[in-house]
Protein backbone atom coordinates (compact mmCIF):
# COMPACT_ATOMS: atom_id res chain seq x y z
CA UNK A 1 0.00 0.00 0.00
CA UNK A 2 1.33 3.20 -0.85
CA UNK A 3 2.37 5.75 1.39
CA UNK A 4 1.05 9.49 1.35
CA UNK A 5 0.29 11.94 3.55
CA UNK A 6 -0.52 12.12 7.29
CA UNK A 7 -3.31 13.79 9.27
CA UNK A 8 -3.03 14.07 12.90
CA UNK A 9 -6.71 14.67 15.02
CA UNK A 10 -6.89 15.57 18.51
CA UNK A 11 -10.11 15.31 19.88
CA UNK A 12 -10.54 19.07 22.40
CA UNK A 13 -13.52 18.42 24.73
CA UNK A 14 -15.61 20.92 26.00
CA UNK A 15 -17.15 18.84 28.78
CA UNK A 16 -16.54 20.33 31.92
CA UNK A 17 -13.67 18.39 33.86
CA UNK A 18 -13.38 16.25 30.73
CA UNK A 19 -9.59 14.90 30.86
CA UNK A 20 -9.31 15.70 27.12
CA UNK A 21 -10.51 19.62 27.76
CA UNK A 22 -7.81 21.64 26.01
CA UNK A 23 -4.27 22.39 27.99
CA UNK A 24 -5.14 19.21 30.25
CA UNK A 25 -2.41 16.40 30.71
CA UNK A 26 -4.79 14.02 28.68
CA UNK A 27 -5.16 16.28 26.26
CA UNK A 28 -1.57 16.65 25.32
CA UNK A 29 -0.42 14.46 22.34
CA UNK A 30 2.48 11.81 23.14
CA UNK A 31 5.75 13.10 21.91
CA UNK A 32 5.68 9.85 19.46
CA UNK A 33 3.39 11.32 17.90
CA UNK A 34 3.63 15.37 18.90
CA UNK A 35 7.41 14.75 17.69
CA UNK A 36 6.37 13.40 14.39
CA UNK A 37 6.07 14.91 10.94
CA UNK A 38 2.80 15.51 9.29
CA UNK A 39 0.92 17.61 6.73
CA UNK A 40 -2.45 18.24 8.42
CA UNK A 41 -3.52 18.72 12.20
CA UNK A 42 -7.48 18.86 13.14
CA UNK A 43 -9.05 19.49 16.36
CA UNK A 44 -12.40 18.70 16.92
CA UNK A 45 -14.99 18.45 19.78
CA UNK A 46 -16.81 15.81 18.68
CA UNK A 47 -16.37 12.10 17.93
CA UNK A 48 -15.66 12.21 13.96
CA UNK A 49 -12.78 13.86 12.47
CA UNK A 50 -14.82 14.87 9.51
CA UNK A 51 -16.45 17.88 12.04
CA UNK A 52 -13.14 19.61 13.00
CA UNK A 53 -11.24 22.61 12.22
CA UNK A 54 -9.40 22.72 9.21
CA UNK A 55 -12.27 20.75 7.52
CA UNK A 56 -10.74 17.46 6.82
CA UNK A 57 -13.21 16.66 3.77
CA UNK A 58 -12.00 19.95 1.80
CA UNK A 59 -8.58 19.35 2.57
CA UNK A 60 -8.20 15.40 1.49
CA UNK A 61 -10.22 16.62 -1.41
CA UNK A 62 -8.34 19.09 -2.78
CA UNK A 63 -5.63 16.89 -2.71
CA UNK A 64 -7.52 14.26 -4.28
CA UNK A 65 -6.66 12.05 -1.56
CA UNK A 66 -9.48 8.76 -2.03
CA UNK A 67 -8.15 6.19 0.10
CA UNK A 68 -7.88 6.75 4.21
CA UNK A 69 -5.76 4.47 6.62
CA UNK A 70 -7.32 5.67 10.18
CA UNK A 71 -6.14 4.23 13.48
CA UNK A 72 -6.22 5.91 17.11
CA UNK A 73 -8.02 6.17 20.16
CA UNK A 74 -10.88 5.48 21.20
CA UNK A 75 -11.76 2.08 18.49
CA UNK A 76 -15.56 2.03 19.13
CA UNK A 77 -16.13 5.93 19.45
CA UNK A 78 -13.42 8.16 17.64
CA UNK A 79 -11.87 5.80 14.85
CA UNK A 80 -14.90 4.41 14.12
CA UNK A 81 -17.05 7.64 13.35
CA UNK A 82 -14.52 8.98 11.72
CA UNK A 83 -14.40 5.57 9.33
CA UNK A 84 -18.24 5.42 9.06
CA UNK A 85 -18.22 8.69 7.63
CA UNK A 86 -15.07 8.34 5.62
CA UNK A 87 -17.23 5.57 3.84
CA UNK A 88 -20.00 7.36 3.43
CA UNK A 89 -18.50 9.98 1.93
CA UNK A 90 -16.56 7.97 -0.69
CA UNK A 91 -13.47 7.21 0.46
CA UNK A 92 -11.59 3.77 0.15
CA UNK A 93 -10.94 3.08 4.03
CA UNK A 94 -8.45 0.66 5.00
CA UNK A 95 -8.64 0.25 9.18
CA UNK A 96 -5.72 -1.79 10.51
CA UNK A 97 -7.31 -2.39 14.18
CA UNK A 98 -4.65 -3.45 15.91
CA UNK A 99 -3.83 0.23 15.40
CA UNK A 100 -6.48 1.11 17.57
CA UNK A 101 -7.23 1.02 21.69
CA UNK A 102 -9.94 1.31 23.49
CA UNK A 103 -11.41 0.95 27.09
CA UNK A 104 -14.30 -1.45 28.48
CA UNK A 105 -17.70 0.06 28.49
CA UNK A 106 -21.05 0.06 30.39
CA UNK A 107 -24.30 0.31 28.55
CA UNK A 108 -27.62 0.16 28.95
CA UNK A 109 -29.14 -2.22 31.94
CA UNK A 110 -25.30 -2.66 33.47
CA UNK A 111 -24.16 -4.25 30.07
CA UNK A 112 -20.56 -4.17 30.29
CA UNK A 113 -18.14 -5.54 27.17
CA UNK A 114 -14.62 -5.68 27.10
CA UNK A 115 -12.12 -3.68 25.48
CA UNK A 116 -11.69 -6.84 22.82
CA UNK A 117 -15.67 -7.15 22.41
CA UNK A 118 -15.78 -3.56 22.03
CA UNK A 119 -12.98 -3.99 19.32
CA UNK A 120 -14.34 -7.06 17.89
CA UNK A 121 -17.88 -5.05 17.17
CA UNK A 122 -16.00 -2.13 15.49
CA UNK A 123 -14.18 -4.76 13.05
CA UNK A 124 -17.36 -6.22 12.18
CA UNK A 125 -19.39 -3.10 12.39
CA UNK A 126 -17.14 -1.37 9.61
CA UNK A 127 -15.85 -4.29 7.92
CA UNK A 128 -19.32 -6.01 7.58
CA UNK A 129 -20.85 -2.67 6.84
CA UNK A 130 -19.01 -2.09 4.19
CA UNK A 131 -17.10 1.09 5.55
CA UNK A 132 -13.95 -0.05 5.64
CA UNK A 133 -11.43 -2.96 5.01
CA UNK A 134 -10.61 -4.40 8.49
CA UNK A 135 -6.59 -5.50 8.21
CA UNK A 136 -3.55 -5.44 10.48
CA UNK A 137 -0.81 -2.78 10.65
CA UNK A 138 1.45 -5.67 8.86
CA UNK A 139 -0.87 -5.89 5.85
CA UNK A 140 -0.82 -1.97 5.49
CA UNK A 141 3.15 -1.71 5.93
CA UNK A 142 3.03 -4.78 3.54
CA UNK A 143 4.93 -6.79 6.18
Amino acid sequence: MPRGRSCFVRHDSREPGSPLAAGTPGNALKPVVADAPHDLFVTKHVNSAFYGDPDLHAWLGERGIRQLVVCGIQTNQCVETTARMAGNLGYDVVLPIDATHTFEMAGPGGTRLTAAELARATAVNLDGGGFARVVTTDDVLGG
